[in-house]
């Protein structure tokens, strides 16, 4: 099986899972009476998505899964040369479907988040210690599945190579998954906006993939890209659902499955630009308003309602941080090419 067709399948497949199952799956939500609850400190306008279903991230999950379970094992399976058994790409295997199911298992940390605020009622959810330590004990697992699978402490550096951390690849590891997964669940704050950005992230990522001939990574960049596309038809604005915490913290651990996948986590930066403008505003605003007691660096953080409080419509802000995805995902291309 070609590469190319492997993507396109890819792509197929969870496009029209992810597209089909939110006929079925939201109707379900609004019975369960999973609706999304709006916080006060939000911007007011917000109030009228009261009731909106949440936990959409289902629909994209399932299709990423199925798209790369399928997609995945049938390249390596058809296309390796004669001779070649498939335990010589057992490295990137581990990468590819290891950090899938990373991804998987952020996506239950959500589903958790999700069910108690919307069930138990908890507006907030779990709390911010329960995450953290599910979060880096979900990275650690990963971590050590790449470890115990051949992976080094290697990592590549545009225009320099390949460094060796040593000991101290581990905890920044960690530390890079943990803060990236909660930059993409902070970029989930209005309609369309975590899934436009992810989908431009997921074509970049697939890119490269096929640059660097690491198929399987291509694979998985096409089958976000597909699915994030797919949930857009219900989440554009106005949303029909919301992906919730289960969503978006699932899109954040495959984010980073891809970088690692590729051995360069680094890459993390420039296409993972518009969520690190989210979680830094966010760093910003809390810093600022304590050392200046009680002033406010921008008008809402994360930077989306800021802009959202400048009179920027739902729909604009999509465009204009899809359109800076674009340049970082440029830029990223360009390093690869050049370094």
């Amino acid at each position: 099986m070609n590469s190319f067709w492997a993507q396109i399948a890819a792509v197929v497949i969870a496009f029209a899972i992810t597209a089909i199952l939110g006929k079925w799956l939201i109707p379900f939500l609004h019975k369960l009476k999973y609706g999304q609850t709006i916080l006060d400190v939000g911007p007011s306008w917000h109030k009228k998505k009261q009731g909106t279903p949440t936990m959409g991230g289902i629909m994209f999950i399932i299709g990423i899964f199925v798209a790369m379970v399928i997609c995945v094992p049938c390249y390596y399976a058809f296309s390796i040369a004669p001779g070649v058994s498939l335990s010589s790409y057992q490295l990137v295997l581990t990468k590819v479907l290891g950090g899938l199911a990373m991804a998987v298992c952020y996506g239950i940390v959500g589903f958790f988040d999700d069910y108690i605020k919307v069930v138990k009622k908890r507006n907030l959810g779990l709390t911010a210690r329960q995450k953290l330590v599910l979060q880096f004990l979900v990275a650690a697992a990963y971590l050590a599945t790449i470890y115990f699978a051949g992976g080094d402490s290697y990592t590549y550096i545009p225009f320099v190579g390949y460094i060796d951390l040593g000991i101290w690849y581990y905890p920044i590891a960690a530390i890079l998954i943990v803060g990236i997964v909660n930059a993409v669940n902070l970029t989930d704050g209005i309609d369309g906006l975590d899934a436009s950005i992810t989908f431009f992230v997921g074509i970049f990522f697939m890119i490269i993939a096929g640059y660097l001939s690491v198929e399987g990574a291509g694979i998985a960049g096409a089958a976000l890209a597909g699915a994030c596309l797919g949930f857009l038809v219900w989440n554009m604005n106005p949303a029909k659902v919301f992906m919730g915490d289960t969503g978006s913290l699932f899109l954040g651990g495959m984010v980073c499955a891809l970088a690692f996948a590729l051995d360069r986590p680094i890459l993390l930066i420039p296409l993972g630009v518009v969520y690190l403008m989210e979680m830094f505003s966010v760093m910003l605003q809390v810093t600022y308003f304590k050392i200046s007691h009680g002033k406010r660096l921008f008008k809402m953080s994360p930077i989306h309602h800021h802009f959202e409080m400048c009179g920027w419509s739902e729909r604009k802000i999509c465009t204009v941080f899809s359109v800076i995805t674009i340049v970082g995902g440029l830029i990223a291309l360009l390093l690869i090419l050049l370094g």
